[in-house]
């Protein structure tokens, strides 16, 4: 079973925090990159993986979407989720990924944002999720650069100059990374960024997309704290599909 640290009351806090929990979307940096790459909605049948506060679900619903299914194994996630929903055309359920069962071409699009770095056995649930989309059904997801959870400090290395520099140690050696971040001892999957593409293509998946994200000069402008991301990719975005 994955590590329900979401469900912590102290990471929880923390994380309540964040600009992508108090502003949703718009407070997630990555997230008109995302936009450009989704599909028309309309009429389709939406799975989130991951789904947290239930923001991208409500936004899969305003861009037209039939119905959408969001999946956390946090409770207090999923708790939070559904008292900021209203809409029936929206489910939530608490599920634990390592474990998904889903029915045979039962979703046009699954979605993820930044989940799949917790999962230790990828290989199941992409196969799970190629075989829950229809034919011609995207899957995108986005999940922390493995240049961010290879090292095996915390955060950055600042020399006697003042000069900032992210370490990477083992980068090869892929595995359980355990960091402290919001709270102590928080556990994630560390894999190489071509681990992640040939499961994929293992599974059946044709890739159409791939982004090591950076904020843009005028993000950086707005949000002058984004400035330190453009020093190492924090997070990527991917985007597959199933064959027609």
């Amino acid at each position: 079973m994955t590590q329900n640290i979401y469900d912590n009351q102290a990471f929880f806090d923390g994380y309540a925090q964040l600009s992508r929990s108090v502003n949703g979307l718009d407070g997630a940096p990555e997230w008109p990159t995302i936009r450009s790459i989704l599909p028309d909605l309309h009429g389709k049948k939406v799975v989130d993986l991951g789904c947290g506060y239930g923001w991208f679900c409500r936004s899969a619903r305003e861009q037209g979407a039939a119905s959408v299914l969001g999946m956390d194994l946090s409770e207090k996630m999923l708790n939070k989720a559904r008292e900021m929903t209203h809409d029936a055309g929206i489910e939530y359920r608490r599920q634990d990924l390592e474990q998904l069962q889903l029915p045979p071409a039962s979703s046009d699009l699954a979605y993820s944002s930044l989940t799949l770095h917790y999962i230790e056995d990828l290989a199941r649930l992409f196969a799970t999720v190629y075989q829950a989309l229809a034919a011609g059904g995207q899957f995108i997801f986005t999940a922390e650069h493995p240049i961010y959870t290879a090292p095996q400090h915390q955060g950055w290395l600042v020399d006697q100059h003042g000069q900032k520099s992210w370490p990477v140690n083992g980068y090869q050696q892929e595995g359980q990374r355990t960091s402290n971040w919001l709270a102590e001892g928080v556990i994630k999957q560390h894999r190489m960024l071509g681990s992640y593409i040939n499961l994929l293509v293992q599974k059946g998946f044709v890739i159409t997309y791939l982004n090591e994200w950076g904020p843009s000069a005028q993000q950086i402008a707005e949000n002058p704290a984004l400035d330190e991301e453009k020093e190492r990719p924090m997070i990527f975005i991917l985007a597959a599909h199933k064959p027609a």
